[in-house]
This record gives structure tokens, sequence and C-alpha cells, in this order.
């Protein structure tokens, strides 16, 4: 099967290296307290810590057409648990695509397809 090649930078490709097992554990967190209390309210630092992630996230998201449907977290809004589940799981998501969109098999090793 040959997919089409999308080139992306080394920076971005890096990036999603370090932070993509990081918002797999946070996501997994989320899930497991979401099965427990869904309406639990998250706190302000926790929500402060889910950004400081996703900034990084978008960083590597940021010319995918998936940005525009990934939000952030609003600390005055005070979110519950359900709600960051749903957040973590579509940035997941997004991030899974990315990877699978510019990584993959040159002929002789898997590697990112780097500009």
């Amino acid at each position: 099967m040959n997919k089409e090649k999308y080139y992306t930078t080394s920076e971005k490709a890096q990036t999603h290296d370090t932070v993509m097992p990081l918002l797999q554990a946070m996501y997994a967190e989320f899930k497991e307290l979401s099965k427990k209390k869904p309406d639990a309210a998250v706190s302000k630092s926790k929500i402060k810590i889910v950004n400081r992630l996703l900034e990084k996230v978008r960083f590597v998201l940021s010319d995918e057409e998936s940005i525009e449907f990934l939000d952030m977290l609003d600390e005055d809004d005070v979110p519950q648990v359900s709600d960051v589940t749903l957040i973590l799981s579509q940035y997941v998501a997004a991030m899974t695509a990315f990877h699978t969109g510019h990584y993959g098999w040159n002929g002789v090793t898997h590697l990112w397809y780097i500009e």
C-alpha cells in the first residue's frame, strides 16, 4: 500500500515523540477518573497542567486541518472530568493522524518525512 507522503519539520516530529506518551498517559488517567466521577470538577492547577501539554500538542498540529476543532480548557469555566476526557481524546486522535500522515516506511526503515 503506497500512501502519499506529507512532510513535516524535524522540530515538530521531535515534539510529537516527546509529548505523545505524556498525552496518552494524561488521557488514560482522565478516562479512568471519568468512569468513577464524570461530573467532578477539575481543579485550576490540573487545568494549567493539561493546557501546558496541549500548547505543545497544538504546536505540532499547527498546520493540520484538525487544529480548528481542538479547544483549550478554560480555567475560569471549571470543566468537569468528562469534558477534559473528551477534549484529550480529540487531541490523541489528531496526534495519531499526524503520525500516520508524516511517518512511514521509506523502503529501508520507518522514519519521519522531514522537509
